[in-house]
């Protein structure tokens, strides 16, 4: 163990994902485990600024294992942005006396502690706490799991009025630039269409289905907020190539991004909160923990980058099911 390392601050950043909670409970639970304080920060890197320190407990944070969000409150900070602001985060961790940070958030989170190192010598670990799946070193970020299970129970239940009238659904899922959790939960649901941005066939492929569809039957369409199109005009080209289709939009929106994490979400953000105290214990510094395979990884925050592209198999399912 790095000796010099006796109080860890911790804090979530950027967008909230179910399992967040959880991960501060992993990382709590290891850090008085070894003989370490750690304080949490509210509302990410404003707080850091403004010096919004509480102290955490073990026994607080196993009661909230179970909730979505972050007790710790979360924001995106202009501040931070300019050296002004990261100044004025360093002046308030030394005051504090901080030895390590630990940041759940995503691509922008660990962006910002790569210019926060250029200033502060401090070890940053990184959790990646985003329902978007989209960040390369881990297989799945935290909340992902539980965003597809939510669009996927809403998505059924949609179809049950779907079949109800045979109306066609557009159902509009988060993802931002990202087609996981489309191509999961569209899949999981028996969608008729999935659309993504990292296809520009599936487009095509559905105009020439609405071309032939006939009033018999209900049709679920599942795009990811992200598709290149974007759901107005999708709805616009359907209603163009067939004037008698009974469309419905539905917007899900951020109903995934709250909600109890699911069994997965919590398991793996207790994992990554128990990997991050043992990465500032060993001297790693600026990685991010993941899991690969099932075991844990630690991936340099310049290495960590959005992916824009699903992965090879999930894009020769989406070929399978809807390209041919």
């Amino acid at each position: 163990m790095i000796k010099s390392i006796k109080h860890i601050g911790i804090f979530t950043s950027g967008g909230d994902s179910p399992g967040m909670n959880a991960a501060l409970y992993g990382a709590t639970k290891a850090a008085l485990a070894n003989g370490m304080r750690i304080s949490g920060i509210r509302r990410g890197y404003e707080g850091m600024i403004d010096g919004d320190f509480v102290s955490i407990e073990e026994k607080d944070l196993q009661r909230v294992v179970h909730k979505g969000g972050t007790i710790l409150k979360t924001a995106r900070s202009e501040r931070f942005r300019k050296e002004e602001g990261r100044n004025a985060a360093l002046k308030t961790l030394k005051k504090k006396e901080i030895d390590a940070l630990i940041a759940i958030g995503g691509d922008g989170t660990f962006h910002g502690l790569l210019a926060f190192s250029e200033l502060c010598t401090l070890p940053f670990i990184g959790i990646p706490g985003t329902i978007d799946n989209d960040l390369t070193g881990t297989d799945y970020t935290l909340g992902f799991d539980t965003a597809v299970n939510t669009a996927i129970e809403n998505i059924d239940k949609i179809r049950d009025t779907a079949e109800s009238h045979n109306r066609v659904f557009l159902i509009e899922v988060m993802g931002r630039d990202s087609g996981y959790i489309a191509i999961h939960c569209g899949l999981g649901t028996g969608a008729d269409s999935i659309l993504i941005p990292e296809s520009s066939e599936d487009f095509n492929w559905l105009l020439e289905k609405i071309r032939h569809y006939h009033s018999e039957e209900a049709l679920i369409l599942v795009v990811s907020e992200g598709d290149e199109l974007g759901t107005d005009m999708v709805a616009s080209k359907i209603r163009e190539v067939n004037p008698s289709v009974d469309l419905r939009i539905s917007i899900l929106g951020h109903v995934q991004r709250g909600g109890n994490p699911s069994a997965f979400d919590r398991m793996l953000g207790i994992r990554l909160g128990v990997a991050s105290v043992k990465a500032v214990m060993e001297g790693q510094k600026n990685v991010m923990t993941g899991i690969a395979n099932n075991s844990l990884t630690f991936t340099p925050f310049e290495n960590v980058v959005k992916q824009h592209q699903v992965n090879t198999e999930l894009q020769e399912l989406l070929t399978l099911f809807y390209l041919k």
